[in-house]
C-alpha cells in the first residue's frame, strides 16, 4: 500500500530535522567568528601570559585538556569544584594533587566573559588553551574545532577508570587509547604531550628501584629527589633533555632507555610501538604532525553541542 501524502510529509519532515540536528552538532572551527570574534586572541594572549611567568603551565594546561576529554568526552566536566550535593573529578586519582592550571582557565574565563558574556564554553577555552600552550612552547599548531557545550554532572568513577595510570603496561596502553577510538600509533603520538612537564616521585620510584630496561645512571640520577620511602609528591622532568620545549626528545630518551614513567617505557621495549617511537625519535616533523592530527581527534571525543549541556558563567560550577 501507497503511503499517503501526509504521512509522507511526516517523514520528510522528521528526516529534514535530523539532517539539521546532524548538522548543528557539528564543530567548526569558524564557530565565534561573529558571535565572539576576538576570542581566540584573547585567549592565546593569556596562556602566553601564563606560561611565560611559569613554563611548566604549558604542560598543564595540554593535560588538563586530555584528562577532561578522556571522562565523558571534552566537556569541561574536570573544572567543576566539589559541593555538599556533588562529587567532581578533582579527587579522582589520576588528578587529585596533580592537575593544575585551574586559575589559569578561570583568568581567560573571566576576560573571555568580558567581551562575550555567556557565548564561548569553558570546554572551547580548554581545547584552545592546550593548542596555545604546545605552540608557546615550540610545537606545531592545529585548528582547534569549537561549538562545545559544557556539561552540568561530572564522574570520579570514570575518571579513576578511564584515564591511563603510569603503571600501565603496552597491552593496556593499547587498550585505554582503543576505547577512545584512537589507535596505536596515534597513542604513541599523543603520548608525545610528556616532552614537557613533571611528574610525582609516587608514580616513578618503582621504576628507577625495581625495572631493569631503564639506564642506570639515570636512575642513580633521579634517587636523591626520590628516595625509596617518602617525598611521594616531589617532582622531575618527564623530558630530562628539554622539559620546558614542545620536541622530539621524548622519544630519544626512550630509545635510550630514559623513560621516566613505567608507561612511558613500555613504547619502547620490545613491543609492537618500538618503530614508531625510532620513526619520531629521528624525524620531528613527522612527530608534531602526527601529534597535531591526534589532537584534533582527541577534541572531538563526545562533544556536547546544540542544546545539550550549557556555557557556564563559572567553569567552577554550573549555572
Amino acid at each position: 500500500m501507497a503511503p499517503s501524502s501526509s504521512s509522507f510529509s511526516t517523514t520528510l519532515s522528521v528526516f529534514l530535522l535530523v539532517l539539521v540536528g546532524m548538522a548543528s552538532a557539528q564543530l567548526s572551527s569558524t564557530y565565534y567568528n561573529t558571535s565572539c570574534p576576538n576570542v581566540l586572541s584573547t585567549i592565546k594572549s593569556a596562556v602566553n601570559s601564563a606560561v611565560a611567568n611559569e613554563r611548566r603551565m604549558g604542560a598543564s594546561l595540554l593535560r588538563l585538556h586530555f584528562h577532561d576529554c578522556f571522562v565523558n568526552g571534552c566537556d569541561a566536566s574536570i573544572l567543576l569544584d566539589d559541593t555538599s550535593t556533588f562529587t567532581g573529578e578533582k579527587t579522582a586519582k589520576p588528578n587529585n594533587g596533580s592537575v593544575r592550571g585551574f586559575e589559569v582557565i578561570d583568568t581567560i574565563k573571566s576576560k573571555v566573559e568580558s567581551i562575550c558574556p555567556g557565548v564561548v564554553s569553558c570546554a572551547d577555552i580548554v581545547a584552545i588553551a592546550a593548542r596555545d600552550s604546545v605552540v608557546a612552547l615550540g610545537g606545531q599548531s592545529w585548528t582547534v574545532q569549537l561549538g562545545r557545550r559544557d556539561s552540568t554532572t561530572a564522574s570520579l568513577s570514570t575518571a579513576n577508570s578511564d584515564i591511563p595510570a603510569p603503571s600501565l603496561n603496552l597491552s593496556g596502553l593499547i587498550s585505554a587509547f582503543s576505547k577512545k577510538g584512537f589507535t596505536a600509533k596515534e597513542m604513541v603520538a599523543l603520548s608525545g604531550s610528556h616532552t614537557i612537564g613533571q611528574a610525582r616521585c609516587t608514580n616513578f620510584r618503582a621504576r628507577i628501584y625495581n625495572e631493569t630496561n631503564i639506564d642506570q645512571s639515570f636512575a642513580s640520577s633521579l634517587k636523591s629527589n626520590c628516595p625509596s620511602t617518602g617525598s611521594d609528591n616531589n617532582l622531575s622532568p618527564l623530558d630530562a633533555i628539554s622539559q620546558t620545549t614542545f620536541d622530539n626528545a621524548y622519544y630519544k630518551n626512550l630509545v635510550r632507555e630514559k623513560g621516566l614513567l613505567h608507561s612511558d617505557q613500555q613504547l619502547y621495549s620490545g613491543g609492537s610501538t618500538d618503530s614508531q617511537v625510532t620513526t619520531y625519535s629521528t624525524s620531528s616533523s613527522t612527530f608534531l604532525t602526527d601529534f597535531a592530527n591526534a589532537m584534533v581527534k582527541m577534541g572531538n571525543l563526545s562533544p556536547l553541542t546544540g542544546t545539550s549541556g550549557q556555557i557556564r558563567t563559572n567553569c567552577r560550577k554550573t549555572n
